[in-house]
């Protein structure tokens, strides 16, 4: 049978918590012995946030490369030092003359590939501190730009000063800093005054349960329905079913070739998910483009 001791939880962060109290608040559930995130939501976000239980936090670096998408309001003429609205506001400016056209335009020169500073009041670590303590010291580090993607800026409404857009965009985008960069290139400022995450590593807000959902079971036993399974979880990642075997060699961490792995086929995919019989997941590998073999990525031991 399936593995219900592990796999992954889609949630619908609340407002005001942090991702790691998330998280904390998932542990105590008797039965998880260890959680972790996909992706940090600042405090003030609300939305998708995938959770791994137990063995499945091993699989989170394959979200990480999936893009995101985000519901934001942008509020123009105020711009603040956290680039949300939880911070302090450093100006404030006149916005009248701006009209639904400029923003358009002014959206549209941010979708594609863009270079973005990361915001001083960040996670993002320097000298193994977060950026953040440094800013509430009032020594504020700045990190170089770093190339993001955004695929595309939906501009859904424009009723000023706020502005609502959909965001769909690369792992590591800041949408506060978005949303601070095209209110300087209107010329009026502007601040991040809502945001969340509808979609996350292909998992939709329609998705996701709530944290107070999660936290009413009183056991892993009674959540595990819950669970996507770590086999079912990236669907986009072909799959094998492992005959005795195969099995065995990966059981022992023996090198797996492609004709073990892929009998009969001529062509190879990059990564592999190998799976028993009973749909748990013995194994990532991904191909070694310069043999006839595929490395083990992670390998889980099943009950």
């Amino acid at each position: 049978m399936t593995d219900t001791t592990s796999g992954i939880l889609i949630v619908d962060k609340p407002q005001g918590m942090s991702s790691a109290q998330l998280t904390g608040r998932i542990k105590k559930i008797p039965g998880i012995d260890k959680i972790g995130h996909s992706g940090t939501l600042d405090p003030m976000a609300t939305g998708v946030m995938i959770c791994g239980v137990n063995q499945a936090t091993r699989i989170f670096p394959f979200f990480l490369d999936r893009p995101k998408k985000y519901a934001a309001v942008l509020r123009l003429g105020v711009e603040t030092d956290t680039l949300d609205a939880t911070g302090n506001i450093v100006a404030t400016l006149p916005f009248d003359k701006i009209s639904e056209t400029m923003v358009r335009d002014a959206c549209r020169r941010f979708e594609g590939e863009i270079d973005q500073i990361p915001p001083a009041y960040s996670a993002l670590k320097h000298k193994g501190k977060p950026l953040y303590k440094y800013a509430r010291q009032g020594a504020p580090v700045e990190k170089p730009a770093r190339k993001v993607f955004i695929s595309g800026i939906d501009v859904r409404t424009v009723h000023l000063p706020e502005v609502r857009i959909d965001v769909t965009c690369s792992s590591g985008t800041y949408i506060r800093t978005l949303c601070a960069d095209i209110g300087k290139t209107l010329g009026c400022g502007a601040h991040l005054s809502a945001l969340t995450r509808t979609e996350c590593g292909g998992y939709s807000i329609r998705d996701a349960l709530s944290l107070e959902d999660i936290a009413s079971h009183r056991s892993l036993a009674t959540l595990a329905g819950n669970l996507i399974s770590m086999s079912d979880a990236l669907p986009e990642i072909p799959l094998v079913v492992a005959g005795a075997g195969l099995a065995e060699k990966i059981k022992y961490g023996k090198p797996l070739s492609t004709a073990d792995v892929m009998p009969g086929f001529d062509a190879a995919f990059p990564l592999l998910k190998l799976i028993d019989g009973n749909n748990r997941l013995l194994a990532v590998a991904r191909r070694d483009e310069s043999s006839d073999r595929y490395n083990y990525c992670c390998v889980f031991c099943n009950p």
